[in-house]
């Protein structure tokens, strides 16, 4: 039997969707949403129908029956932890998806719009897969500096594994014998130690830690932030979008448009575009260097993939700095898409699905 199976992926600055049958991509889209487009939604949930309705009137244009599709993959979003895996859409998940009970993230309106979307659609079955919230992190990693406080696993977990499980194929080893530094760059930059299989430490990508990105800040100086909160110059929403949202290339540049900073800093000579590219290199290459700590020197490879990726200056300047610690391989975009989608062919298949509870 043949399958059609809808992949959703909302992101920080776009929309991805992809119809798959079987293994085979028949029809992909990458819906960007400009800042303009987003500044009107005050929180990332009133963006559902927008969504909801750029989805449906792309895939009206290309032809694409909704009443044929067997199941909607939609990218996980901010939930309880989770072991990796496929979860089906149930009453437990929708709540924790709208209440994004770890924060507030794009991702979390993967479920929701598949869910929405499969009501329509008799037979069709709604999933997530491998969330952002994806938890395999050590005891030692979660332990910061004061007893209120300890460290999250919050990163780009579907692209993660997708791009490691590639690598993996390419070298003729199982992903689980393998130790990996991986670096997803887009929206946001998580870096993550792969020890056989396992992300044992990696940085919250969304609540300010590792590098700065696009627009999220990455981490800043604690007690300046403090400062800033009691000022009364700012309120807490204000506060959490300079972190998320509002940071990054974003607050330096004005835009969160990699493709026009650096057009910016190798066309037109901008040294403040250059500086900025150069400092997003720099922090993403200190990143990789700690965590091949944590895989004690042991790495087989540093795998370097998401939006970012394409651009061959911040590649090659990450590439000078960490080549000496391991092979550095360029994966640019992300097979997330395809990640969804196969995970979703494997439960119809007749793979185990995860239950959220």
């Amino acid at each position: 039997m043949s399958y059609n199976i809808l992949s959703i992926n909302p992101g920080s600055t776009s929309t991805k969707i992809a119809l798959y049958q079987d293994e085979h991509c028949v029809f992909t889209l990458n819906i960007d949403h400009t800042s303009e487009e987003l500044r009107h939604f005050k929180k990332v949930n009133d963006q559902f129908e927008f969504r909801k309705n750029l989805i449906l009137n792309a895939l009206e244009k290309a032809g694409v029956d909704l009443q044929s599709l067997n199941a909607i993959v939609g990218r996980g979003g901010m939930v309880k932890p989770v072991e990796s895996g496929v979860y089906e859409m149930n009453a437990r998940l929708h709540e924790d998806l709208v209440l994004g009970i770890q924060g507030e993230h794009a991702s979390s309106l993967g479920g929701l719009l598949a869910e929405a979307m499969v009501a329509d659609i008799p037979g069709a079955r709604a999933f997530i897969a491998d969330p952002v919230v994806v938890d395999e992190m050590t005891d030692v990693a979660r332990v910061l500096g004061h007893a209120l406080f300890h460290r999250k696993s919050m990163f780009h977990a579907l692209n993660h594994k997708a791009i490691s499980r590639l690598y993996a194929k390419s070298v003729d080893k199982p992903y689980e014998e393998l130790n990996l530094v991986v670096a997803h760059l887009g929206g946001g930059v998580t870096v993550g130690a792969h020890q056989r299989g396992r992300v044992i430490d990696v940085n919250d990508g969304i609540s300010g830690s590792g590098p700065f990105s696009s627009n999220r800040s990455g981490q800043l100086p604690a007690v300046d932030v403090a400062k800033l909160c009691f000022s009364g110059e700012y309120m807490l929403d204000d506060v959490k979008q300079m972190i998320n949202g509002k940071g990054g290339v974003m607050s330096l540049m004005g835009t969160s448009d990699m493709r026009k900073v650096e057009h910016r800093a190798l066309q037109e000579n901008d040294p403040k575009a250059k500086l900025v590219m150069d400092a997003m290199a720099y922090n993403v290459a200190k990143e990789i260097g700690a965590m091949a700590t944590v895989l004690e020197g042991k790495v087989d490879a540093i795998l370097l993939t998401g939006g970012i990726a394409y651009c061959s200056y911040i590649v090659d300047d990450i590439t000078r700095r960490v080549s000496f610690i391991a092979p550095v391989k360029v994966y640019p975009g992300e097979d997330e898409m395809g990640a969804l989608a196969m995970n979703g062919l494997a439960v119809l298949r007749g793979a185990p699905v995860k239950v959220y509870t």
